[in-house]
């Protein structure tokens, strides 16, 4: 994870702007986003670039990161996804629970939107 200069007067959960191979990117530490606790910084955490595809410059801070998977290697979980962003959940053969992220639809939440305290 590249240095975050934290900005101020900002959630708790908007860490700052991380130089990422010469761009800037807000970044958001995703557990606290989501009402859990902070990402510990360590070896394994993670800075996922959201891209040029959903034209915004943010970027996730997460603990880890374990890969992507296949949908068609997963059995689709019956529960209602409890955020909009959820787009569904998964188990695999380990019985791992995996959630699908709408991307495009957490970039225009107004929740991730409003940084400012």
């Amino acid at each position: 994870v590249p240095p975050i200069s934290a900005v101020p007067l900002a959630r708790g959960w908007f860490k700052g702007v991380a130089n990422v191979r010469g761009n800037l990117y807000s970044v958001s530490d995703f557990s606290a986003f989501l009402g859990a606790e902070a990402v510990k910084r360590s070896a394994d955490a993670r800075l996922l670039v959201l891209g040029e595809r959903f034209r915004c410059g943010a970027a996730l801070l997460v603990e880890r990161s374990l890969g992507l998977r296949a949908l068609g290697e997963l059995t689709p979980q019956s529960v209602a996804a409890p955020m909009p962003w959820i787009r569904g959940r998964y188990s695999d053969a380990e019985g791992r629970i995996w959630k699908e992220l709408d991307v495009a639809a957490l970039v225009q939440h107004e929740a991730f939107l409003e940084v400012s305290s």
